[in-house]
């Protein structure tokens, strides 16, 4: 090892075409700064919700930033849908994100490949996922209804993005129909519910609400199509 000196090597053995150990060695001026790192190679796990978050967002602004240069495009980024990662002599990215192109909100998938010991990340792969089903699924949709297999209420996060859009949504319905003079403001999503039915989503929100100091609960059934809209359908 001593003659390679100050650089990095990566050996790939491959078995069957579909398994492979990445063996990264670093050879410094002394014994302790050999560093010795083994991965296996070719499967892709889920990334939950609170692992990588802040990592894995700044992958999807790269990405969106990246395919704005290359198309000269516009979108500009919203949120980080899910993520997947996959193991290939660094990490391959697997991400699907919201963007917003020209007002309007889309779906992408990217994959972006991360090299750390060389503080290298590469934008492989940007497309829209076009139109239909996919376009209602949220980290809250998929709480819901995990792989397509279960369905009913399921409790969801209060902090999920989705959740505070539609919570965001009945307050302005609620103060639309109320046509006060002051307006509710939202101080609290004590409790959310989500169940996917086909083609669109149903949130069961329970809201602490504000006018003018006096607090107020209430509990709303909100419902999104696959386009995206938003609709209360009990209140």
């Amino acid at each position: 090892m001593g003659a390679l000196g100050n650089c990095s090597v990566v050996f790939l053995l491959c078995f069957f075409s579909s398994f492979a150990l990445v063996i990264v060695f670093h050879q410094g001026l002394g014994d302790e700064d050999q560093v010795i790192a083994i991965a296996t190679l070719g499967g892709v796990r889920d990334v939950e919700n609170n692992q990588k978050s802040v990592e894995i967002e700044e992958l999807a602004r790269f990405a969106v930033d990246e395919h704005n240069k290359k198309e000269n495009a516009l979108l500009e980024f919203a949120r980080v849908v899910k993520a997947k990662e996959q193991v290939v002599a660094g990490t391959l990215h697997h991400l699907t994100l919201e963007a917003i192109d020209a007002g309007i909100k889309e779906l992408y998938e990217a994959k972006v490949w991360t090299k750390p010991w060389l503080n290298h990340k590469e934008l492989q792969e940007f497309k829209h996922t076009g139109d239909g089903e996919s376009a209602s699924f949220t980290s809250a949709d998929l709480g819901a209804k995990r792989d397509g297999h279960e369905s009913g209420w399921r409790a969801v996060p209060t902090h999920d993005p989705v959740v505070q859009d539609a919570a965001n949504y009945a307050v302005k319905a609620i103060n639309d129909m109320c046509n006060c003079i002051a307006a509710y403001e939202l101080l609290e999503i004590q409790h959310a519910k989500a169940e996917v039915i086909e083609d669109f989503t149903k949130f069961d929100l329970l809201l602490k609400l504000s006018m003018e100091g006096k607090e107020e609960i209430f509990k709303v059934e909100v419902h999104k199509n696959v386009k995206g809209t938003f609709s209360v359908h009990q209140m």
